[in-house]
C-alpha cells in the first residue's frame, strides 16, 4: 500500500523554504530580517506597478537578498491593495487637499485609455500617499525587522543553523 502524498502548505512553501534556504547558504538571520523588512515596506509603496522595480533598486544598493526580499514584496500584494486608497487619503488629509473620488478599478480605466490625462487628474493624490508612505515607512521597516529577526532566529536554530550576526 502507498503512502498518501502530504500537500505541503503554502506558507512552509512560499516563506519557510525561501528563508531555510537563505540560512542553509549562509546568510545570517540579521540580513534575512532586512530583507523581509524591506521586501513588505517597499511592497506597500503607495502607486500601482512601481513596487518591483523599487524594491530590485532598494536590494541592490542595500545589497539585500533578493529572492527573500521579493517573495516578501510579493506576499504583501494584497495588503499593497488594501493601503493604496488609504495612503491617498491620508496624503489628502495631511495636505488639506480637496477630496478627490478614487476606486481602483476606475483609476486603472482611466490610465490605461488616457494616460496624460490620468496624471492630470491623479498625480498629485499619488505624491501625497507617497509623503504619507514616507513618514510611515521607516516605523514599519523597524517593526518588521525586530519581528522578523526574531522569528527567523528561532528558524535558525530549530534547523541548527549556527550563525553569527556581524
Amino acid at each position: 500500500m502507498t503512502e498518501p502524498v502530504k500537500r505541503e502548505s503554502i506558507w512552509r512553501r512560499w516563506v519557510v523554504k525561501p528563508v531555510v534556504a537563505q540560512l542553509a547558504q549562509g546568510t545570517t538571520p540579521a540580513k534575512i530580517a532586512q530583507a523581509i523588512a524591506f521586501g513588505v515596506t517597499t511592497g506597500v509603496f503607495p502607486l500601482l506597478g512601481t513596487t518591483t522595480v523599487l524594491a530590485l533598486a532598494v536590494g541592490f544598493v542595500l545589497k539585500l537578498n533578493q529572492p527573500v526580499l521579493q517573495v516578501f514584496r510579493e506576499l504583501t500584494y494584497p495588503l499593497h491593495l488594501a493601503t493604496l486608497l488609504l495612503f491617498m487619503r491620508a496624503g489628502e488629509s495631511l495636505f488639506g487637499a480637496e477630496h478627490v473620488p478614487l476606486s481602483i478599478p476606475m483609476m486603472m480605466e482611466r490610465f490605461l485609455t488616457a494616460p496624460g490625462q490620468f496624471m492630470a487628474d491623479y498625480g498629485m493624490i499619488g505624491l501625497y500617499g507617497v509623503v504619507v508612505w514616507l513618514l510611515i515607512a521607516p516605523l514599519l521597516l523597524g517593526l518588521v525587522y525586530f519581528i522578523s529577526k526574531f522569528l527567523v532566529e528561532k528558524l535558525s536554530k530549530r534547523f541548527n543553523f549556527a550563525r553569527h550576526d556581524a
